[in-house]
């Protein structure tokens, strides 16, 4: 798979131009392959921010279809999971390679990888891209995972993401409605190989997956920028030891924040809700809601939980390592009829959000008629005792 001298004058000279408009006119340019060169600009549009190295290399890489682009791990999540890979290790197998990322950026830490992908064009692209990025130390394997593994030699680690779309291309959560199905496939890939490391949807409820990949040694939850991206199951042949939970959030600064927990831990943490809320709010990361480590994040940051089920903290003095957004409260009203007059008048915009409360974001804004966004947080909450208040908050973190 290659890109000729003409869709590469095309692509360049129609880089910003709309994709619908060169489709519509592609009988003005009978030496292009308009739609595939469309895919190509439409690609380099999406990698830009999703994967700047290989966008900075975008003039040797091919591109497939929108949705491998789509579905690839982003570079920070990627370049995330080769810190999995402990030691030196000399062979790895990504079973379902799709386009690549993830297995060009494990090929930066093994000596040797075998990329598996059965969608052919998708293959080819990979194959191209591996050798543009200078990645010789990967070959290239054309089949279904169940075909590879019954002709693969032992390996020291098998990779894994299952595909989540279906043949209409809807999104699908449950492990066993994925391509190929994990549960079934897991004694096998053991049998290859003594480590998994197993990629999945981050609405997966982790704790119903563990039951279904015994052998689990460490989950990653990995929240990019405010949103969870990544649940990633790392299985050990003969494992039966309690998981690590490892809370990862990469923030839009460039930082890391990390907390690592055990299920026995946070069921052993005791409740620590509190009265009232003081001088500060606190709001865990995307990673550590998604865990669920509600009550011993209270515990080891010494907080007080504003109600069971509302996952809102507060402090009498700033902690600063909380591993999430920090807040100073500047007032707390109940929330009422006189709560909407006062707002409209005092606060004209606000970013709001809502926690274990009867009312969206959106209704709220309406309710309290003023605009989005600003230097101003609102939180609508319900505290310990039933009362619901909406907490003004400015942000120091």
């Amino acid at each position: 798979m290659e890109l000729s001298a003409d869709i590469r004058q095309f692509i360049a000279d129609h880089a910003a131009d709309d994709t619908r408009s060169l489709l519509l006119a592609a009988a003005r340019y009978p030496r292009v392959d308009v739609p595939f060169a469309v895919i190509q600009i439409e690609s380099h549009r999406r990698i830009r921010e999703k994967l700047p190295r290989w966008f900075a290399a975008r003039d040797r890489l091919v591109f497939p279809s929108r949705r491998s682009v789509e579905q690839c791990s982003s570079e920070a999540a990627a370049r995330y999971k080769q810190r999995l890979i402990e030691g030196a290790v000399d062979s790895l197998c990504d079973l379902t390679g799709g386009l690549g990322v993830d297995t060009a950026s494990l090929a930066e830490r093994v000596a040797r990888v075998i990329y598996v992908e059965c969608d052919g064009p998708t293959f080819e692209a990979a194959m191209h891209n591996f050798s543009a990025l200078g990645l010789d130390n990967v070959t290239g394997l054309h089949a279904s995972a169940e075909d590879a593994l019954r002709t693969l030699p032992p390996v020291d680690i098998c990779y894994i993401d299952p595909s989540r779309r279906d043949g209409c291309d809807r999104r699908l959560f449950a492990l066993a409605d994925c391509s190929p199905d994990l549960e079934q496939l897991l004694p096998t890939i053991l049998s290859k190989a003594p480590t998994l490391i197993a990629k999945l949807s981050p609405m997966l409820d982790w704790q119903h997956t563990l039951a279904r990949l015994p052998g689990t040694s460490d989950i990653h939850v990995l929240a990019v920028r405010g949103e969870c991206k990544e649940l990633t199951f790392v299985v050990r042949r003969a494992h039966a030891a309690p998981p690590m939970i490892h809370c990862v959030h990469l923030t839009a600064d460039g930082g890391e924040q990390v907390f690592r927990f055990t299920p026995d831990e946070e069921r052993a943490a005791p409740s620590a809700v509190t009265a009232s809320v003081s001088s500060f709010l606190y709001e865990p990361n995307a990673a550590i809601l998604k865990a669920g480590a509600f009550r011993l994040v209270a515990q080891r940051m010494g907080l007080g939980k504003l109600h069971t089920d509302s996952h809102l903290y507060t402090s009498s003095t700033e902690v600063t390592d909380f591993p999430g957004r920090r807040f100073r409260v500047d007032e707390v009203q109940p929330f009422g009829r006189q709560l909407s007059r006062v707002m409209a008048r005092t606060v004209p915009r606000a970013n709001i959000a809502v926690r274990n409360f009867p009312l969206s974001p959106d209704a709220l804004r309406a309710r309290l008629r003023i605009a989005d966004g600003g230097d101003v947080y609102l939180f609508a909450t319900t505290l310990a005792d039933g009362r619901r208040v909406v907490i003004r908050c400015t942000r120091i973190g």
